[in-house]
């Protein structure tokens, strides 16, 4: 149970927030699989189950504001191993699905009904174990003090990326930036190391197209990652999904078409448009003025959650605070900006708005380290 005194602590805007968005993606999805489940028993087959996460995710958030979040530093070693195992099993024994094995099923860990991701809740667990990792390491400033933090995330990163899964492993190194900036680290070193690994990452991909250097990812994923600058060279491959989504929005206008009357979406030229394309929808049906409503939402959304950082009681508050801001932040930029061409594709999921349940627990149960830090942001002095 929560005491009385902690509930008149809550952040009641945020919570508002998260539930305005989580409604607006209820609708969007509605609108998204209409076509889709065209001819079913259950037209409104995903929005009961998104719904129904939704419940769920509200529960997760109660059940983590239950217990003061300083508590977690005493398991985040379990925890970070807990990670590992389940990573490393989905590379075993995991479900392959659409040219990745990123999924394990209960009961059954290829056949079973239940079916979560791991990578989501990997994120989570990396935001506990390297906040507890940086809060005890008090400083990093010398390259010496990167070595530690960088092999925490590489271990984990490796593994999701074997999956193939580019696009989680993103989000991870999004969350590693954002926290060793708070932690202290030197924009300039930050910048070079990153900056480093991104001209490498480049001239892999340049080996691996001229030279025939091998790598875990496939063709097609590697050209989502590149086509972007010009999806006209692939109008039919790996451009496609870029090309239609710039065309739903780009028809959205100022007003929109209306709900369920978005032609790319309706006539499923659209791909994946209930899933890393459902902002596609938002621009085409809601247009300009509903895609901006959607945006400020967010921003509302991260301006509190770096108000939580700014009134943390402790550095491993902080730290927890700036990881979740991290990741949600990373997950907007990138999923927006792939829908209207400035970003590669590398299928980053809307929080609260794409359909899928690992999504949405994951990102309710960030929101509810939020509130457990700001609810617990005043020192007792004795």
């Amino acid at each position: 149970m929560i005491e009385k005194r902690l509930l008149r602590n809550l952040d009641f805007s945020m919570m508002a927030t998260v539930m305005a968005i989580m409604v607006f993606g209820l609708v969007v999805i509605g609108s998204a699989t209409q076509a889709y489940l065209a001819g079913s028993s259950d037209p409104y087959l995903f929005v009961k189950k998104q719904a129904a996460w939704i419940v769920v995710g509200w529960l997760a958030i109660f059940l983590v504001l239950t217990g003061d979040y300083t508590a977690w530093q005493r398991y985040a070693g379990a925890l970070y191993g807990l990670s590992l195992a389940l990573l490393a099993a989905v590379l075993v024994v995991g479900k392959v699905a659409m040219g990745a094995q990123r999924w394990i099923g209960f009961p059954h860990p290829t056949s079973g009904p239940l079916q979560i991701q791991p990578a989501e809740f990997a994120k989570l667990a990396l935001i506990i174990t390297l906040a507890n990792h940086l809060a005890r390491k008090e400083k990093v400033e010398t390259w010496a003090d990167f070595v530690s933090p960088l092999a925490h995330v590489g271990l984990p990163l490796l593994l999701v990326f074997a999956q193939p899964d580019l696009g989680t492993s993103l989000v991870f190194i999004g969350i590693l930036v954002g926290m060793l900036f708070m932690a202290g680290a030197p924009v300039t070193k930050l910048g070079i190391i990153f900056g480093g690994g991104l001209a490498a990452a480049v001239g892999l991909v340049f080996l691996h197209f001229h030279f025939g250097l091998p790598l875990p990812l496939k063709d097609y994923q590697l050209m989502r990652l590149i086509v972007f600058v010009n999806p006209e060279v692939d109008r039919l491959g790996a451009g496609y999904h870029i090309i239609q989504s710039k065309i739903a929005i780009g028809h959205g206008g100022l007003l929109g078409k209306g709900l369920f009357y978005g032609t790319q979406n309706q006539l499923n030229f659209l791909p994946e448009q209930h899933t890393d394309f459902i902002f596609s929808v938002v621009g085409e049906e809601l247009g300009f003025v509903g895609g901006a409503t959607l945006l400020v939402l967010f921003l509302l959304l991260l301006w509190r959650g770096i108000r939580v950082a700014v009134q943390a009681k402790d550095q491993f508050g902080v730290l927890l605070a700036t990881g979740v801001v991290s990741m949600i932040l990373f997950h907007v930029l990138v999923n927006v900006g792939m829908t209207i061409g400035v970003m590669p594709v590398t299928g980053i999921p809307l929080p609260f708005v794409s359909y899928g349940g690992s999504s949405l627990l994951t990102n309710a149960v960030a929101v509810g380290i939020l509130l457990n830090v700001y609810m617990r942001r005043q020192k007792i002095m004795f």
